[in-house]
């Protein structure tokens, strides 16, 4: 790497996968107003193809679906997001693919076409913007924080210098925590196999022998990959009997006992569209009330502050669904709840007596603690009564996700929306369990209803067999095995030689495989209590532990307290992803358009550095993390 021109600047983008990409499309759509003609170094810096990244690369099987359907991911801005920027209008996926909206494309298709978005978006720069792409890894980011910044790479001696630094990660990968080394040191000294929390489209499989045990602790998407791979992956096939799908085993299947907190898999997604009159939203979260609860003194506490005003909007939305779509099912005319429903205090006595006078089934009632705990109480006398009981479970929540009968489920999902787009202005909102993101993901974020189907004929078949809620797992020196029981089977143990965590690492700053990222943490960045990356909610200027926003780094995405709700967004929802990138792109530009017009920096100054330095402030020991 030359030494770098003093007279050009110079933005360094870490990531260019999805949000990378999002982030470029936008920068591309803003520089004409806010950079004019200027020169610009662009660097855009990522081990994996731009475009897809590693989660969304063509090189995968396509056996891996999306979650989303085709017609509900777009990377392209439209009438109803409120950005400063252009909107600058594109094709959905199933617009770019020609292919049914209804369906849930292969994560390979999904990756063709943000490769495609990727090179739209480069095109569209003017030729005064010079693009470096280094397919490598970012190893750390120093610099005063004043000046200029030096980015360095893995395999390179001399580091990219850099105006700016924007990080674009994505997903990452952790080291294990302490409960995982101590199961990792087991399965060694036993020649047992542990698979800790990874993606499972990146994990090693193999070593799971067909026909034997796993226990398997995790029942979401990860849980489906896994599914998928050891199933139809190892030559299994479906076959439609009837109105039963039947599954045809290679032979070369593992049998998976699988369980988790919830007990369940995470729900199907919703299999119709909301007709006629829309809940108005927000009503009860928006502006006013985080305004609110950003202004109330202390620090906030999720379930105490936050959750009883997302609870009573969650609520509005389905009962307005209701009352408008199904008013058979309620006993009293909607102005006069409406009216009472407004004035009671959320999660009271008061609000419960009137819901249950308007609403006659308990049925038609919106319960989210029982949501979020559907297996709590119920115990099952032996490991088959809990089998079919899993299976009328898993049938009856596809039944009904597939019926516009109970529309009120999808007014709820919309509502979901709304909040997370209303709680990325808290940032830090005092949920150091990440409580809120598991549960938005198991309700709004489950996979395709034909992925449930395959895994009841996958029951029906043995291949998978259903543990129960509250799994607990153990080893056992003396037998040389692993060990799991649950609370909906008390008393009964399943041994295997394998245990698969079917889960993604989580996002923490101190468990974070990024060097990058802990390199931040290590010169003063600020993380929370649940491990994110503090930014700011306006900007995503990277925050220091005293508050201060870093002049020169920004960051985007899951590892962030700034991570929008889904990974790709819905077409005329708002986007708050792109109302993410537009400021940020924005905010750039504008800050690398002030430093041209001022006189530039010894060209000596910001070359010669060592890979050490303070960009935030002066703290010889960083805080300990806590999560």
């Amino acid at each position: 790497m030359s030494r770098p021109d003093p007279d050009r600047r110079s933005l360094v983008v870490v990531g260019a996968g999805p949000r990378g990409t999002g982030f470029l499309e936008r920068l591309a759509a803003n520089l004409p107003e806010l950079y004019g003609d200027r020169p610009l170094d662009l660097h855009l810096v990522d081990p994996h193809p731009p475009g897809g990244g590693r989660i969304w690369r063509t090189a995968q099987s396509p056996l891996l679906w999306m979650n989303s359907r085709a017609e509900d991911v777009t990377m392209f801005t439209d009438e109803t997001v409120t950005i400063d920027g252009p909107v600058t209008p594109g094709p959905t996926l199933a617009e770019w693919a020609g292919i049914d909206g209804r369906t849930f494309p292969s994560r390979p298709q999904q990756g063709a076409y943000l490769r495609w978005v990727y090179e739209r978006a480069r095109a569209a720069l003017p030729p005064t913007v010079t693009v470096h792409e280094h397919p490598t890894t970012a190893l750390r980011v120093t610099g005063p924080r004043d000046g200029r910044q030096r980015v360095w790479l893995d395999g390179h001696a001399v580091p990219l210098t850099a105006d700016l630094v924007v990080l674009a990660l994505g997903h990452l990968d952790a080291h294990p925590d302490r409960r995982q080394r101590e199961l990792a040191d087991f399965a060694a000294r036993h020649g047992l196999v542990h698979l800790p929390p990874d993606f499972t489209a990146d994990t090693d499989l193999s070593a799971l022998p067909a026909g034997e045990p796993v226990l398997v602790r995790g029942f979401g998407l990860a849980f489906v990959d896994l599914m998928v791979l050891l199933t139809e992956g190892r030559g299994g096939r479906y076959e439609q009997q009837g109105d039963r799908l039947v599954y045809r085993p290679s032979g070369r299947e593992p049998v998976l006992h699988v369980g988790s907190r919830r007990g369940v898999p995470y729900h199907s997604k919703i299999g119709y569209e909301l007709d006629g009159e829309r809940p108005p939203l927000p009503r009860f979260f928006g502006p006013a009330e985080v305004d609110a609860l950003l202004a109330a003194p202390g620090p906030l506490d999720f379930r105490r502050d936050v959750w009883p005003l997302v609870d009573k909007e969650l609520g509005w939305a389905h009962y307005h669904r209701l009352f408008a779509a199904h008013p058979e099912r309620t006993a009293v005319a909607w102005t006069d709840f409406e009216e009472k429903y407004a004035a009671a205090a959320p999660r009271s006595a008061a609000l419960d007596a009137l819901v249950a006078a308007a609403v006659p089934d308990p049925a038609d009632r919106l319960d989210l603690d029982a949501l979020d705990h559907p297996l709590a109480g119920v115990r099952f006398e032996s490991a088959d009564a809990l089998q079919d009981g899993l299976r009328r479970y898993i049938a009856d929540d596809l039944d009904r996700h597939h019926d516009p009968a109970h529309s009120p489920d999808l007014a709820v999902f919309g509502a979901l929306l709304s909040v997370y787009g209303q709680l990325l202005r808290l940032g830090d909102i005092g949920d150091p369990d990440n409580w809120w993101h598991g549960f938005f993901s198991y309700l709004a974020s489950g996979p395709p209803g034909p992925r449930l189907r395959q895994l009841l004929a996958l029951s029906d078949a043995g291949i998978v067999r259903f543990l129960g809620a509250g799994v607990t797992v153990e080893t056992d020196e003396e037998r040389g095995v692993f060990r799991a029981s649950s609370a909906s089977l008390p008393g009964e143990w399943t041994e295997a030689r394998a245990l698969v965590e079917a889960r993604l690492p989580d996002p923490t700053l101190e468990h974070t495989g990024s060097p990058l990222l802990r390199g931040l943490y290590e010169d003063g960045a600020r993380a929370t209590e649940a491990g994110l990356l503090a930014v700011d909610p306006d900007d995503g200027r990277v925050l220091a532990r005293d508050g201060r926003p870093h002049p020169r780094h920004f960051a985007l995405g899951p590892h962030t307290t700034a991570r929008a709700g889904g990974a790709f967004t819905r077409p005329r929802t708002g986007g708050f992803a792109f109302r993410q990138n537009d400021r940020t792109a924005r905010t750039a530009l504008a800050l690398l358009r002030d430093l041209s017009c001022t006189a530039p920096e010894p060209a000596d100054a910001s070359a010669s550095a060592s890979a050490s330095g303070s960009e935030f402030q002066a703290e010889p020991e960083p805080a300990p993390l806590s999560a």
